[in-house]
């Protein structure tokens, strides 16, 4: 396709044209209206003079009758001017007047009308245009009075002209317009592609230029600059899944290999055998409980989980969970101290209650297994649910070492351990899983230095409450 071809097919230029048709025709009626009226008025200014002649005219010949009406018409029509006179006899004979020739019949139609005519003084043969009125007088003579038009011709005629060269003028600056601007938006749609074209074959980091105007391009590139942002992070994070599973599982998996091989080299009696078996089942179970949370986050991410989504009490949630967890507290020596929201409201919040308990679940099991005090004291977690504002805060507090500051963004990410824990159990997924299930509910996981120790703060919207409708009391 030609670079004019293609230009022709853009919305952009085809919006145009249909603007330029519509303008086109918008300006071709007003003009048209214009030209109508401006006819009207002369032909309205000929039919008063016209009417303002034949008073004066029905005076005279009320005051003299016939001779001083031809006397008054001849004497009117050597006056230099665009009247017309004419008095006939009923044969048509010319008694007095201007009028040299009229069309056959003319004379004997009465009433008003356009005719043509030549005038007495005129060697033309070219007949004129004019408005005239006809008037039967007692003994079959004619009158005739009436106004030359050619004033109003010339107008019209300069009317038309102006019509024409405006409309033309009109279209020519429409399809400049309609060109300049398709080539920008056409250039720029391009800019576009191109960039596009650069994404698909994998320039990842590539992004479409914004101009600065605010206009609905500069909404669309921001738009898909955002979403290919988004591609990119998920990118990162399927790169960072890999590579966490590559060497995160490979352990377990060795370990679970080595087992499997040292059961068969070495086992001898039911009883060992079994015991390789159990340790081989444990080791399977680990791994499957990896890759359910691995599963569970994507699912989040993905937003798969929000068919499931309802309306639910978040301080009743927290409040069970932590109640399943206060023997789990006190088997480790561990004092679990709880304040949850109360009231007949609660926390009303629209999302996954079990989503939610799981992802309170791994925080009481972080601040269990990584809250303990540096000195060795009774370690208190502190569990708390509150509203504030238009928000819930659900609080994960214990005392132990808490997260660098510079280290909380990143432990976030799914498979990501600090060097402090990785003595303990655990695989770094029940931060990441705890952060999806802040996302699916729009909102937004926090953490906080608790000095000492980690604050996690779960922050998600509550659901707006009806406004109750007032009773109206009945009639008695």
């Amino acid at each position: 396709m030609t670079g004019l071809g293609k230009l022709f097919r853009t919305t952009a230029f085809k919006l145009s044209f249909a603007y330029l048709v519509v303008f086109t025709l918008f300006a071709f009626v007003t003009l048209g209206y214009v030209a109508w009226s401006a006819e009207k008025v002369l032909t309205d200014q000929f039919v008063s003079t016209i009417e303002t002649e034949i008073d004066g005219l029905a005076q005279q010949y009320r005051n003299g009758g016939l001779r001083r009406l031809v006397n008054v018409v001849d004497r009117r029509s050597r006056t230099p001017g665009a009247s017309l006179y004419l008095v006939t006899t009923e044969l048509g004979e010319r008694v007095a007047g201007n009028v040299g020739a009229l069309p056959p019949g003319v004379i004997d139609r009465v009433g008003q009308f356009e005719t043509l005519y030549n005038r007495t003084d005129e060697t033309d043969t070219k007949p004129n245009v004019a408005l005239v009125r006809v008037y039967l007088l007692p003994g079959g003579f004619r009158l005739l009075v009436g106004r030359d038009i050619e004033e109003r011709i010339r107008l019209r005629d300069v009317i038309h002209r102006a019509i024409g060269y405006s409309l033309l003028f009109i279209g020519v600056l429409g399809c400049l317009g309609s060109w300049f601007i398709a080539r920008r938006v056409l250039k720029r749609v391009d800019d576009m592609t191109d960039i596009t074209r650069d994404i698909m074959a994998g320039d990842l980091g590539g992004r479409l230029k914004i101009a600065g105007t605010g206009d609905e391009l500069d909404r669309l590139a921001q738009n898909l600059n955002d979403m290919l942002d988004r591609i990119g992070e998920l990118m990162r994070g399927m790169r960072e899944v890999s590579d966490n599973i590559a060497h995160d599982l490979k352990t377990p998996l060795t370990r679970l290999r080595n087992k499997a091989d040292e059961a068969l080299r070495t086992a001898r009696t039911p009883d060992e055998l079994k015991a390789a078996l159990e340790a081989t089942i444990e080791e399977s179970d680990n791994l499957i409980r990896i890759f359910n949370a691995l599963l569970m986050i994507a699912r989040l991410e993905a937003g798969n989980a929000r068919e499931a989504l309802a309306e639910f009490d978040a301080a009743e949630a927290v409040r069970d969970v932590a109640e399943l967890y206060e023997a789990v507290a006190e088997e480790v020596g561990v004092t679990l101290d709880v304040s949850v929201e109360s009231g007949e409201s609660g926390l009303p919040i629209h999302g996954s209650r079990e989503l939610l308990g799981q992802a309170m679940a791994n925080l009481l099991d972080n601040a269990l297994k990584y809250g303990a005090a540096p000195d060795g004291s009774t370690q208190t977690i502190t569990v708390s649910a509150q509203r504030v504002g238009q928000e819930a805060r659900i609080v994960v507090a214990d005392r132990g070492p808490g997260i660098p500051e510079e280290e909380r963004s990143h432990v976030l990410e799914r498979f990501v351990r600090l060097e402090t824990a990785r003595s303990r159990p655990g695989f770094g997924l029940g931060l990441s899983l705890a952060a999806a299930v802040a996302r699916l509910h729009e909102g937004r996981l926090v953490l906080e230095d608790n000095a000492p120790g980690l604050r996690v703060v779960l922050i998600l919207p509550l659901k707006e409450a009806p406004v109750p409708q007032a009773v109206l009391p009945s009639a008695a």
